[in-house]
């Protein structure tokens, strides 16, 4: 596959999820075909550079040979194209790798811009949760003690109600107590204690 700039540019990573960034496989596999395609383009610099050198060197020894013009004008722009295209090579693999770094700079600080974001966010919602949470377990331990509040008075309420209601059967009981004897005592009957009931 040949590698362009364009590539580089356009390429997409996906994102990973639990996980803050990308996948690393992903970014792992794109920059391995940056590198083979930069060892391409270093190896045909090299190819070329040598090829250049060659013709240098072969050049020389024509040009002594031949001592026409024309022939010397025929071979002069060859070199020229491969002078530029041995330029272009390293210029390019140059602007790839450049290219590349500001990408993987792009990203990262994205990813740290990201991550600091959730943290902020993460830190937010935790202190919401815990002021909520403060807020209504103050207001529970209100309700609950005017809860207990609440009964205790109605504990009080039913107290004095039993002691009352206890004075008031004793009283009654022993009232009835007393007319029954002195209702027997009066007839001239003997006490129902003293039959033996």
């Amino acid at each position: 596959m040949a590698l362009t700039p364009d590539d580089v540019v356009t390429k997409q990573f996906q994102h990973v999820r639990f996980k803050e960034g990308f996948d690393p496989d992903e970014v792992d596999d794109f920059l391995d075909e940056i590198v083979v395609e930069w060892r391409k383009t270093i190896a045909e610099n090299e190819e070329l550079k040598a090829k250049l050198a060659a013709y240098e060197s072969g050049a020389t020894p024509a040009r002594a040979a031949e001592p026409a013009p024309a022939p010397v004008i025929a071979e002069a722009p060859a070199p020229a194209p491969a002078a530029t295209t041995g330029a272009t090579a390293p210029a390019a693999s140059a602007g790839i790798i450049e290219l590349a770094q500001r990408l993987h700079d792009e990203h990262v600080a994205e990813g740290i811009a990201q991550r600091d974001q959730l943290i902020a966010d993460a830190k937010a919602q935790a202190a919401s949760i815990v002021s909520e949470a403060e807020t209504r377990g103050r207001e529970e331990l209100s309700k609950l003690e005017r809860e207990r509040t609440s009964l205790e008075g109605r504990i009080s309420e039913l107290r004095n109600f039993e002691r009352d209601y206890r004075a008031q059967l004793r009283s009654y009981i022993e009232g009835k107590l007393r007319d029954l004897e002195t209702t027997a005592t009066t007839s001239g009957q003997q006490p129902v204690s003293a039959i033996g009931l």
